[in-house]
């Protein structure tokens, strides 16, 4: 039986390779631009500490206003990076962690890429 391959399979990025990005590109853009403000990476990066944080929380310590996180937030859960849940009368803050995953599996992609395409470039140039 001929073996298949990882888009055949249905696989993530890392088993379907540049078949799997192209087909996830657009979602992923949406990721990539949302986590490329300093400030939602730096919400993302307290949201990976666990848990579901209130703006109140998000924003102590900070100069940032609550309505400013607020903003930031509906980025990253337009991406698909947060999400939302009400508890009472607050809402709670969360990591999302679904994009995040695909994102990093992307990367490692590009990464493998780019080993193989160096360790062909260097071979050809040691060959000269």
């Amino acid at each position: 039986m001929p073996a298949r391959s990882g888009a055949a399979r249905g696989g993530g990025a890392r088993e379907g390779g540049l078949a799997a990005i192209v087909q996830s590109s657009e979602a992923l853009a949406g990721v990539f631009a949302a986590l490329g403000d300093p400030t939602r990476l730096k919400l993302v990066a307290l949201l990976c500490a666990g848990g579901a944080f209130s703006i109140g929380q998000l924003t102590a310590n900070t100069d940032i206003s609550r309505q400013g996180v607020t903003k930031h937030l509906q980025v990253l859960a337009q991406a698909g990076v947060v999400r939302d849940v009400k508890r009472g009368r607050e809402r709670l803050w969360q990591l999302e962690p679904g994009q995040l995953e695909e994102a990093k599996r992307t990367l490692e992609v590009i990464g493998q890429q780019w080993d193989v395409a160096l360790g062909k470039l260097k071979r050809f140039a040691e060959s000269l």
